[in-house]
């Protein structure tokens, strides 16, 4: 979270300044602090590493360490301030301190706050089934406990199709977090000069700071491996990068001043950070001991302090563009993500390359206007500057009150629609129309039939239209091999397996439903991001030895339930191990084929589907807007063409492949609504409604292997 401590000095950048300073006058003015520009050049390299992996996800994967970047210059710059403070007056001002820091930081993200909290607000310009997340968690943003929110709620921040208008708060609420806690951490230290060394206050801080920075990087990887989805959140597993920072403000001898040697580290730190920007993506384990690199690499261009020649890196980073950029990094990283979020259901508005870096541009101009109107002049608001700290303290409680009252507000001016809308989604799946949703191109019966021009459900409800046995649905590093199970309780009953990831889980709902209509009983295993196969994913690290090892919970289960039918899907672009085979491709083939061979010998029937096209974004975004002939997309864009199931399915006795292409797609394009009914809730997942609909398919597949296996 790009902090921006401009009182810190002219340009929010301070070095320890000399001891010789009156006690009465105020440390933070008393003296001019030196101004580092190529530290605040460092600050553009980091807000743009995070916003244009924001924006293009893809080309730019591990953008996200810029978070790491500013972790590290906070550490530097409020360590040295303290030390600063400490080393003249022999106490630090706590009040003064955080009222400093709100000051500085409440004003800006609090308008954010209010601006997502407004926007949540207006089904125009946010789908009404993420109103209940997005409420609770713009208060949690707003009183500075997003982070723990996601770590509790087990968020995956680099999965971009869930998140809320406020989920980059995340950052901001963990340093602030660390505002709290490092003044403190640092008065212990230097407590601890005094009551048994009685000298070396010095030297008591660092160790203070290294004890802390060496258990909270121990914490960090080792949670990283145990816990990745929390670790990612959790505030002492980000602390070590903070102590980083701090200790190199402590320690002047750690700034290299030498002209080859401040080049090279500096360069160095560069392409450090540029390489992890495009060589990390999500399935990097992070942050863990993979932090340390874009950690340290930050760390090297902050201590190259030589600026003798303009091709020094402290020199290009001091270019006007550079320190313009971390000017405003603050307020862009507030603004660019909401914006990011909110743009695709403005009316005339696209996702086209046009669009984007017409929407970056704006993201500049209002975070300068917000710079320039809200930042800096409350900075200096002499209501507040000339009065004691409590009274700026109290202030911003009761700024954080409205704001988070104006979240609640949004929720009970929208709860009524919101309940109705998830009615509707529950009267329409008991109840139906007729020829309705893939009926009108799979039923010969209702072929040229047209529903009309009402979506189902509507698209700013979608998005609630999922399962809700999450209890059935194992997570992240949870290796639990869960069983649910529905339908009959009957001895003779056919026994039918559903197993998989969540495009699985999402067939849940349909499939109770056919096990009570036809007497069925139904088990269920499942387990996000984990299809059932034999072939290791490329996720490293606890997520995917929990993958392998609930596959083998479930294999040992299998052995004892002996199904008549066992039904899988899976996501067409999970990403496989290549080892051992030519590409990911044939291992994914044979992972299938492994995992099935077991059930076909004892005798159960496998049924398998072709996975359904994978959109850039949630078509609804685009419905709530726009015509739905406008909402389409291509067919060799969001289709997988080579899903390893079929190739997997062909050709093998007792497997039955279901391929339901040509519902979401004709020849060259594909669809987000089909007889009525809307497809998707998010840009993979299928709306419970829409799958209801081929359920005379599922089912017609389903009782032929049974009869099969019957006739066997």
């Amino acid at each position: 979270m790009p902090s921006a401590d401009h009182d810190l000095g002219p340009q929010n950048l301070m070095v320890a300044a000399t001891p010789r300073l009156r006690r009465d006058r105020s440390p933070e003015h008393a003296e001019p602090s030196r101004f580092i520009p190529h530290v605040q050049g460092l600050r553009a390299i980091a807000v743009l590493l995070v916003v244009l992996y924001h924006f293009w996800p893809g080309r730019l994967p591990g953008g996200y360490v810029g978070v790491d970047v500013f972790f590290v210059i906070s550490g530097y710059l409020i360590t040295a301030h303290i030390w600063r403070e400490l080393s003249m007056t022999g106490t630090i001002r706590l009040g003064q301190f955080w009222a400093r820091r709100a000051r500085r930081l409440l004003p800006a993200s609090l308008l954010v706050a209010l601006f997502s909290a407004i926007a949540v607000a207006s089904p125009y310009l946010m789908p009404t089934s993420a109103l209940a997340r997005e409420v609770k968690e713009i208060i949690a943003a707003t009183f500075y406990v997003e982070n723990w929110y996601l770590a509790f709620t087990s968020a995956d921040y680099l999965n971009h199709s869930s998140a809320t208008t406020v989920q980059h708060y995340w950052s901001l609420s963990l340093e602030e977090q660390f505002y709290v806690m490092w003044p403190l951490l640092i008065l212990l230290g230097a407590w601890i000069a005094m009551r048994w060394l009685r000298h070396g206050r010095r030297g008591a801080v660092l160790v203070t700071l290294a004890v802390i920075t060496v258990a909270s990087f121990i914490f960090c990887v080792v949670f990283t491996l145990t816990n990745p989805a929390p670790a990612y959140f959790v505030t002492f597993g980000r602390m070590w990068e903070f102590g980083l920072g701090g200790m190199l403000a402590l320690l002047p001898s750690w700034h290299v001043r030498g002209k080859w040697t401040s080049f090279v580290l500096g360069w160095a730190g560069i392409i450090a950070l540029i390489y992890t920007g495009f060589s990390f993506n999500s399935q990097t384990a992070f942050p863990g001991y993979a932090a340390a690199l874009p950690a340290f690499g930050a760390l090297a261009v902050i201590a190259a302090s030589n600026t003798e020649r303009w091709w020094y890196p402290t020199r290009v980073l001091s270019w006007r563009p550079a320190q313009f950029t971390g000017d405003i990094s603050y307020s862009l990283y507030l603004w660019h993500w909401p914006l990011i979020i909110i743009a695709p259901s403005v009316p005339f508005w696209g996702l086209t390359i046009y669009h984007r870096v017409a929407l970056l541009v704006i993201c500049f101009v209002v975070a300068w206007l917000t710079k320039k109107f809200i930042e800096d002049p409350t900075r200096h608001w002499k209501v507040l500057t000339t009065r004691r700290a409590r009274v700026t303290l109290w202030t911003s409680l009761l700024a954080m009150v409205v704001v988070g009252a104006s979240a609640g507000g949004a929720w009970a001016a929208n709860a009524p629609a919101y309940n109705a809308g998830v009615a509707a989604i529950a009267q329409v799946q008991k109840n139906p129309p007729a020829c309705f949703g893939a009926a009108v191109v799979l039923d010969a019966s209702c072929a040229g039939t047209e529903f009309g021009d009402k979506i189902l459900p509507a698209p700013g409800f979608a998005g609630a239209d999922t399962p809700h046995d999450d209890q059935c649905f194992v997570q992240l590093n949870d290796a639990r091999p869960v069983e649910c199970r529905f339908g009959s309780d009957a001895a003779d009953a056919p026994r039918i397996v559903l197993i998989g990831d969540s495009h699985a889980y999402q067939l849940l709902p349909t499939f109770q439903r056919m096990a009570d209509a036809g007497g069925w009983h139904l088990s269920t295993f499942f387990k996000g991001a984990c299809p059932w196969s034999k072939t290791p994913l490329a996720t490293p690290g606890a997520f995917g030895q929990a993958c392998t090892q609930w596959r083998t919970g479930v294999e040992h289960k299998l052995a004892t339930m002996h199904p008549d039918v066992v039904f899988t899907a899976a996501l067409a672009t999970t990403p496989y191990s290549s080892a051992g085979y030519a590409d990911a491709h044939d291992a994914a083939v044979a992972g299938y084929r492994a995992a099935w061979k077991p059930e076909l010998a004892a005798g159960a029937k496998i049924i398998t589907v072709v996975d359904n096209p994978v959109w850039e974004t949630d078509p609804n975004k685009c419905l709530r807007t726009r015509p739905e002939a406008d909402c389409t997309g291509a067919r060799a864009a969001v289709l997988v063409a080579g899903d390893p199931v079929r190739d997997a399915a062909d050709g093998v006795a007792g497997v039955t492949l279901l391929d339901f292409t040509k519902a979401y797609c004709n020849e060259t394009t594909c669809f987000p609504v089909r007889g009525g009914a809307n497809m998707y809730r998010d840009q993979d997942h299928l709306t419970v409604t829409w799958l209801n609909t081929l359920q005379p398919w599922y089912t017609a597949a389903i009782k032929d292997a049974l009869a099969g296996k019957s006739a066997g």
